[in-house]
């Protein structure tokens, strides 16, 4: 892990940075930072890891214009794209456009991506309503650290999604810092179970005499994964256990005082909007036309000069009309997309330390801070860089959660014959009652568990090139096990969290 780390920050200091024509630096501006003008194009390899996804390679390009350099550290134009794979079966194809002088007075943004994913995380519904038993798909080399009989298959918390994403985004000013914004987009969900025999390849899921997989690295075909038994179980509806095509139309109000956009020392960053996403056919049919509300609130407070920020984000997405489909749930919606994915809640794009798509609801909020310190700052010929440390703490907490008919869940559980389906409570928390109309004990959902926080601690690291290229290490762990086992979770990423 060390020198996966150590090789990523080389990279962005080692490979040459070129410009389209000779450039000129200019004077420093009021905080000492040496001015940019020009072409500034940065070249490097798609290289970074994250604790859920896995390993990357690819390649990707980010091309500033500063023209004559009296914006700087705002640039004229940014063109990025970037295409990636990693090592488990997540794609990046992406390219991104944005300006604030493309139109005048007018900032637009425009994204095009495609993001293959055979094993995207799904944990349940409801966050801690949903049990999650590590035993169930981490084997471990060492049979007495495991319980050899919960082992059931390493993509059981796992199903396949394909995403395709159009964004089209525009913002114009109202009066000073008071912006309005609007934006169309289609987002293309093509999902279903997972395909073992692609992911198996050569590993052949085989048992040797001591009941253990003759290959560690091989997945059981024979074995239900979560999103099966839920779709068998119809908390996954049929309409949209599939998929689906969903354009949508936002609009909204912002209110931006911040000093930079990439790393702002000072100002306030608010939005308001509302998104309305619309379906087709059975989906609509299904009521899955939904009109979803944000609101994002963050905070750059200067604690020393431009050297440590203490910065803070809350917000929360919630559906105020319509149904949305699960696999819907989990994005994010954001105004102006400026990373590859917005995941919610839980992963490196949200709450750094708890598992992906941990929690999964129709409505949550969530809460990030950090201590920005720039500890180092240097040149290396005409390209200024800096170092960072930025230790942080993030939260989530359930808003709206899935109502589930706990009838309808025991009569569709009773009626499963999978011969190796667990009791209820190995997938959902639950308490005893014992005021049943027989008399007798019987465990029912635990409701109370869906509105307790989930939090994570880390310490992030940051390298940056001309205040605008940040290659970001972030170290997290979460709170409780039930969000993630593992203490050493790692994500190397473009960019701040926000």
């Amino acid at each position: 892990m060390k020198r996966i780390i150590i090789f990523a920050i080389s990279i962005l200091f080692v490979l040459p940075t070129f410009a389209a024509k000779k450039e000129k630096v200019q004077q420093v501006d009021s905080l000492g930072r040496k001015i940019k003008t020009g072409w500034n194009f940065g070249v490097l390899p798609s290289v970074a890891f994250d604790a859920d996804l896995g390993f990357q390679g690819g390649a990707l390009t980010n091309i500033y214009y500063y023209g004559d350099g009296s914006q700087y550290p705002e640039y004229i134009h940014s063109i990025y794209a970037e295409a990636a794979y990693t090592t488990k079966n997540y794609g990046i194809f992406r390219v991104n456009y944005d300006s604030k002088y493309l139109i005048p007075k007018h900032r637009l943004t425009l994204d095009a991506t495609y993001q293959p994913d055979a094993m995207c995380d799904f944990y349940g519904f409801n966050g801690y309503q949903s049990v999650y038993n590590q035993d169930f798909h981490k084997w471990k080399k060492d049979p007495n650290k495991m319980n050899v009989a919960d082992y059931q298959s390493r993509a059981f918390y796992k199903y396949k999604r394909d995403l395709f994403r159009f964004a089209a985004d525009i913002e114009g000013t109202i009066w000073k810092n008071i912006k309005w914004n609007a934006g169309v987009g289609v987002l293309g969900y093509m999902i279903g179970e997972c395909d073992i025999d692609m992911l198996n390849g050569k590993h052949k899921y085989e048992l040797g005499e001591d009941g253990k997989p003759t290959d560690s690295k091989a997945m059981n075909p024979a074995i239900e994964g979560l999103y099966e038994k839920y779709v068998n179980w119809g908390l996954i509806k049929p309409a949209e256990a599939k998929g689906g095509w969903h354009p949508y139309v936002r609009l909204g109000l912002t209110y931006d005082s911040r000093d930079q956009r990439t790393c702002p020392t000072k100002g306030i960053y608010a939005d308001a909007f509302f998104t309305y996403t619309a379906a087709f056919g059975e989906q609509a049919a299904a009521g899955y036309n939904h009109l979803q509300f944000n609101f994002n609130f963050r905070h750059y407070v200067p604690v020393y000069r431009d050297r440590v920020t203490f910065a803070y984000r809350i917000g929360t997405q919630n559906n105020i009309a319509g149904q949305s489909p699960f696999y819907m749930n989990t994005y994010l919606n954001t105004l102006f997309i400026q990373r590859v994915m917005y995941e919610g809640l839980g992963g490196a794009n949200s709450l750094r330390g708890i598992m992906r798509n941990r929690i999964l609801a129709n409505g949550f909020a969530y809460a990030n801070v950090e201590l920005r310190c720039k500890v180092a700052k240097f040149d290396i010929g005409r390209q200024h860089f800096y170092i960072g440390l930025a230790p942080f703490f993030d939260l989530g907490v359930i808003t709206q959660p899935y109502e589930l008919d706990e009838e309808a869940l025991n009569r569709a559980y009773a009626a499963d014959t999978d011969p190796l389906k667990l009791p209820l409570s190995s997938y959902f928390a639950t308490v005893k009652n014992c005021w049943s109309e027989t008399g007798s004990t019987t465990e029912d959902i635990d409701l109370t568990k869906t509105y307790f926080p989930h939090m994570a601690a880390g310490l992030g690291l940051k390298a940056a090139m001309n205040e605008n290229f940040v290659l970001s290490v972030d170290w997290a762990m979460a709170l409780d096990k039930q969000d993630n086992a593992k203490w050493a979770n790692f994500y190397i990423k473009m960019g701040y969290l926000f």
